[in-house]
Order: C-alpha cells, then structure tokens, then sequence
C-alpha cells in the first residue's frame, strides 16, 4: 500500500468514529453554587426544601444538577473566600442564604453570574436591590422579613408575660441589620412600657456573659433577636434559656421545637424553596432582573406548652387561640 492511500485510510476511518466517540461524551451538568452564612446542621429542612424547589423547576441534584455547598459557619468573614471559589469554579447561579452579608459578597464577587439570595431584612435598604419588583442587575431573591418582626416578637412576649417589665434583647453586633433590629424593638419597648436590657453576642463564649448580664439585671424575659449565628446556635440559646428559668421567644419554629418557649417567624423552609424554584428558572434562561422579589406571607406563631409548665407560665387563651402551633 501506498503512502498516500495508507493516510487517506487512516483519516477516513478517524473521520467515520468521531461523531460516535462525539456522542458517547456526556455535557457537563449545571452547577448552582449554594453558599451560606450559617452551618449547615441546623438548615436540613431547609436544603431539602431548596432542592425540592429545584426539582419544581426540573432538576435534581447529581442528575442533571451539581450544587456546591459552601458555609460560612456565622463567621461572616469567610464569606468572600467561600464565593470567590464559587466564582472560580464558574457554577452557573450562585444561591445566596443566611441573611444579607453573604448577598453581598457574592455581589461584590460578581456582575455577570445570576445570583438568588434569602434574605431576612429589607433588600431594598440594604443595598441588594434597587425595586422589589425590578431588581437590578443580576440579583433577585426572597424577602422572608425576619429581621422586621422584633417588634412583633417584642409585642408577643409581653403578652405571654405581661408581668416581665424589664426584657431582655439578645442581639449580634456583627450582623448587618442589628442597627434596625435596635430601634425597631426601643420603639415597640416605649409603647409597651418596657424596660430593655440590651446584651450582645458574636462568639459563643459571649452567651454565658450575656446570660449573666440579663439576671443580674433582673430581666424577667428574652428577646432573641433574628441572625443567622443565633439561629445556627438555637440549642445552646434554648439551654441556657431553661437553665436560668427564663422566658424566650426565637425567631424561627426549630427553637420552640427544640424547647424554646415561643418563636414567631415566616417559614424559612418556603423562602428556600422558592430560591430553589428561582435557580431552576435561572438555568433555564430566565434573568434575574425580570424576577420581582418574592415576600413572605406565611407566618408562624409556635407556642411550647411544655415549656410553659416548666416556667410556671399559664398561656393566655387569647394568645393560644392565635398560635398556629402549640407544641405539647
């Protein structure tokens, strides 16, 4: 055989097997960054219920979806690193949960990739957004409004111990709504006629201090305010909460189930379900600038009644007869 028909041979033949060899190779599936400021031990349900939104949206992870888990464990200063690989592993929409900070740094890492975020405090002014209805750039989200219900929370306290005239407010200094948390509970204190103890906690060995601080202030009940670290650390807060004979009311259902007196909250297992919905549309081709934020209407009041006896609380009829739930 001749040179030339020995190449022509060989080409041909390589020609003929690569739309085979093409075919066999599976595209490389979409990848959803999921990064958080929180840990992820306490937020199960609540993964589960962003995964269930993607499946809403018709993709199921390790099927036709990869998501990249990155947390942040309450250290808000390991968010820029954990979105910064993100970014350099080119996930195709970055979920942004755990309160407005790790938005903003996923923002801040980013123009071009979609961005999802939940977000307890108004994402308007905090910077995430331009409209609720028009969110700018290549961020849109879900407004759970936990960080707007201390006075609420406040309210709700007093009525389950109108006797409590000093209360105590657990609050994160680190977390970038504090300042708001603060004057929307010292507005609601002057109406109620309350005196408030403030105390603070950033780190866990902060808790024993702050505890000690509301006793020997005489508080006779605890506002735990809204943030991710508490909320990370809920069975701790509801141990020392019950080690000191002190009625709480929480943020979220997971503390009253977890043997906190009360908590009154949105469902944070619908917002993440929804960001879950708004990935899936995301990959599909939708922008996020034409997807108007979504505000949280379910809220939830979960009464403990257990916990009650324990504290010697008699549960006011008015109070129960509103609670969605009360915890046996």
């Amino acid at each position: 055989m001749r040179r030339r028909e020995f190449i022509c041979l060989i080409g041909g033949s390589a020609a003929a097997t690569w739309p085979f060899a093409a075919r066999a190779q599976k595209p490389a599936m979409p990848a959803v960054g999921f990064l958080n400021a929180a840990s992820p031990g306490p937020l199960r349900q609540q993964v589960a219920a962003f995964l269930g939104g993607l499946k809403d949206s018709g993709y199921v992870e390790g099927q036709n979806v990869t998501v990249e888990y990155r947390w942040a464990e309450g250290q808000y200063d390991r968010l820029p690193a954990l979105v910064a690989d993100l970014v350099r592993q080119q996930v195709n929409v970055i979920f942004a949960g755990g309160g407005a900070p790790a938005a903003l740094a996923a923002m801040a890492a980013t123009t071009t990739i979609p961005i999802v975020f939940s977000a307890g405090g108004d994402p308007v002014g905090s910077g995430l957004v331009a409209s609720l209805n028009r969110p700018n750039g290549n961020i849109t989200g879900v407004y759970h409004l936990s960080t707007g219900l201390e006075a609420k929370r406040l309210g709700l306290l007093h009525e389950m111990v109108p006797k409590a005239t000093s209360v105590a407010v657990l609050i994160n200094p680190n977390f970038s709504d504090t300042e708001n948390q603060l004057r929307d509970v010292q507005e609601a204190a002057a109406r109620l006629g309350v005196q408030l103890v403030i105390v603070r906690a950033n780190t866990e060995s902060d808790f024993d201090a702050a505890f000690s601080t509301l006793i020997r202030q005489r508080a006779g009940a605890l506002l735990v305010s809204a943030s991710p670290f508490f909320n990370n650390r809920r069975e701790q807060l509801v141990v020392l909460a019950a080690r000191h004979a002190v009625p709480a009311i929480f943020e979220w259902r997971d503390f009253a189930a977890a043997g906190g007196l009360m908590s009154y909250g949105t469902s944070l297992a619908d917002a993440y379900r929804q960001v879950g919905v708004y990935a899936g549309q995301i990959l599909r081709g939708a922008k996020p600038a034409d997807l108007p934020i979504v505000q949280s209407t379910k809220f939830e009041l979960v009464i403990n009644l257990s916990t009650a006896k324990a504290l010697g609380i008699e549960v006011p009829p008015t109070l129960s007869a509103r609670a969605d739930e009360i915890i046996e």
